[in-house]
């Protein structure tokens, strides 16, 4: 009886040590690698009205704005495509490409609510004080094409950050679209 638990661990013991030595790649234990943060949200200007579907938010710090907006956004970091900042003798902007229905909805969006703003929310690292609504752009006319671009109440830095991680997110979504 003896016999046969010896016999199994040895068995067991090759495999065991096999496994340490090469590792599983889904349970890396001595690499962690700090996944970034890329957040947006975007929301449609609203009428005060509404109770419980909106809220009143604060854009621009230098010169703050209030706008109330429908609590749900239109938009988020999974719609996105590509994200690239843009420079220029003024400063920077940023510019979003969305996917194809992501595209069309803010196409209808601004085709349905001239005049009315779209407000941006961007959180770039995992600290809830890196956060924060970076911009109201008025829709003035119809946007077509799913690319929307705006100058961001943000540094340059913090907007490097936050591109990078909507890429890297852009290109896992993609990654993972084309695995199914």
């Amino acid at each position: 009886m003896n016999f046969c638990r010896l016999r199994f661990n040895l068995y067991l013991l090759p495999a065991a040590l096999l496994a340490l030595v090469t590792g599983c790649s889904s349970m890396n234990l001595f690499h962690h690698e700090k996944e970034q943060v890329g957040i947006l949200r975007i929301h449609v200007e609203s009428e005060s009205s509404a109770a419980g579907a909106n809220k009143s938010i604060s854009v621009l710090r230098s010169q703050p704005v209030e706008v109330n907006i429908a609590t749900d956004p239109i938009l988020t970091e999974a719609d996105v495509l590509s994200a690239r900042l843009l420079g220029g003798p003024g400063g920077f902007s940023v510019e979003l490409k969305f996917e194809e229905t992501a595209g069309w909805r803010l196409e209808q969006y601004s085709a349905t609510n001239p005049g009315k703003h779209l407000a941006i929310f961007a959180q770039w690292s995992d600290k809830l004080a890196d956060g924060r609504w970076l911009a109201a752009p008025i829709m003035q006319r119809r946007m077509a094409g799913g690319v929307l671009t705006f100058s961001a109440d943000a540094s340059h830095e913090e907007m490097e950050t936050w591109v990078k991680a909507l890429n890297a997110l852009a290109k896992k979504n993609a990654d993972n679209a084309g695995s199914k």
